[in-house]
């Protein structure tokens, strides 16, 4: 049972390992995390956001944990059908001490999940919050409070549109130019409720499974897989469209394609929005992914910002972007950070930022990108590997203690030589490293890969 609490949420199969009596006891739970954390200055202490998925189960689950939350003595405002960043969004708003939206991202369909939030949209993680709520939720039940709580439907549709329009630059419309062609995919998930939104930024759009469909009849709700993007690619080729953009399953991730429907690494997104952004707030931090190509650093460094490299996993970023001030982050993940958003991840906002650039550069969008193509790097690639951190050892041994590189120990290790670097990380959850590697030419790039291929074993 406990291996369904994870290091950013809880996941797990429905109704196996996570179900409606598990979602009654995480309200509990939570509400001990509240109190031990303190409201933190909300406006709306003891009360907490809730918001759900279009998973079947995601309404029972909602329910169990309405239950839960209010018996613990909780005021609930149920927001409904909402993607994670609504949910965000809603908690920081509305000055509630939490939040918490159920869903399963882009998990298949028999699974759900719960992701966290305290006052301020600060993230709950497997560092700090998790294993509390995971304590309290398989321990015993606590007496219900004296005064129970109680649960208030909230629309939040109208604040958040006016939220994100905010960030739209609309110069645009005092010209004639022609409106963008936007194909964007929501891949039958929550998605799906941003159309209003995208088409009031003033484009075309071209809709792509717009349904919300739990069940994710058309592909896995995972835009980081290439064979995700194929159709929306395709739709993009055919419509000549001027961008595509396709959704994860609970709207918190957002991946690109150019005209010609070519993915667009996401940091290589990071940097162009965060070059954008430094032209109003020159000097700026910018965090990014360390598995980022060397472009995004440099090309922080030529639009006058600090880019500022972080581990993987959004609660780092969140906490750096927050101890720094920075205006902007980045992972390769396709979570883009926003200062003004809470600290918070937003692919909506990411949307709107692409467009703001695409407009006012008046080019394409793979002229746009060009000049970041610096480099030949690697998607992500797995090994399955018991002996994580002997093997990792093992590498920092020969490319770095014999080798002569340049050792960073940030998240797993990064090692980098003047014209190449790799990076390999463990897993959280599972017995697999994760490496990412790039080069100055794709010559190097193969010849490297195959020699830490050969000491890695064969990839998954």
């Amino acid at each position: 049972m406990a291996g369904i609490f994870k290091a950013y949420d809880v996941r797990g199969l429905y109704p196996g390992q996570l179900n409606e009596e598990l979602a009654r006891r995480i309200g509990l739970a939570f509400e001990r995390l509240v109190t031990l954390e303190g409201d933190q200055g909300a406006a709306l202490p003891r009360t907490v956001v809730v918001s759900r998925d279009m998973r079947d189960h995601s309404v029972p689950l909602s329910e169990a944990l309405c239950a839960g939350l209010t018996s613990a003595g909780l005021d609930v405002l149920d927001i409904g059908l909402a993607t994670t960043p609504m949910n965000y969004f809603a908690t920081g708003h509305l000055g509630t001490a939490g939040g918490i939206q159920i869903t399963a991202s882009h998990n298949a369909a028999e699974y759900n999940g719960l992701k966290f939030s305290l006052a301020g949209a600060v993230p709950v993680s497997g560092d700090h919050g998790i294993p509390i709520i995971e304590r309290h939720a398989l321990g015993e039940d606590p007496a219900p409070a004296a005064t129970p709580g109680r649960v208030d439907a909230r629309s939040i549709e109208a604040e958040y549109a006016e939220h994100v329009l905010s960030f739209l630059d609309r110069s645009f419309e005092a010209g004639d130019a022609p409106k963008l062609r936007l194909a964007a995919d929501a891949a039958n998930g929550m998605g799906t409720i941003y159309r209003p939104l995208l088409e009031a930024c003033g484009v075309e759009l071209l809709p792509l499974y717009f349904e919300l469909d739990g069940s994710f009849p058309n592909h896995e709700a995972n835009p980081l897989l290439p064979e995700n993007l194929r159709d929306l690619s395709a739709l993009v080729v055919e419509q000549k469209a001027d961008l595509g953009v396709s959704f994860d399953g609970d709207g918190d991730r957002a991946a690109f394609v150019d005209e010609r429907g070519e993915p667009i690494g996401s940091d290589l997104i990071t940097a162009l929005i965060a070059g954008q952004m430094l032209q109003r707030e020159s000097g700026g931090a910018v965090i990014h992914d360390i598995r980022s190509s060397r472009a995004v650093p440099e090309y922080i460094r030529e639009h006058g910002g600090t880019p500022l490299p972080e581990r993987v996993g959004h609660s780092f970023v969140k906490a750096t972007m927050r101890r720094t001030g920075a205006i902007f982050g980045g992972e390769l993940a396709g979570h883009y950070y926003f200062r003004q958003n809470y600290c918070a991840d937003s692919s909506i906002l990411a949307v709107v930022a692409v467009l703001n650039l695409l407009r006012r550069s008046g080019r394409s969008f793979s002229e746009i990108t060009a000049p970041l193509r610096r480099y030949a790097k690697s998607s992500e690639i797995n090994f399955e590997v018991e002996d994580k951190d002997g093997t990792m050892e093992a590498l920092v041994q020969r490319y770095a203690t014999e080798g002569g590189g340049a050792l960073d120990r940030l998240d797993g290790i990064r090692i980098d030589f003047d014209d190449w670097w790799f990076n390999v990380r463990p897993s959280n959850t599972e017995p697999l490293l994760r490496l990412v590697l790039e080069a100055s030419t794709p010559e190097e790039l193969a010849a490297r890969q195959a020699e830490l291929t050969a000491q890695l074993g064969d990839p998954l």
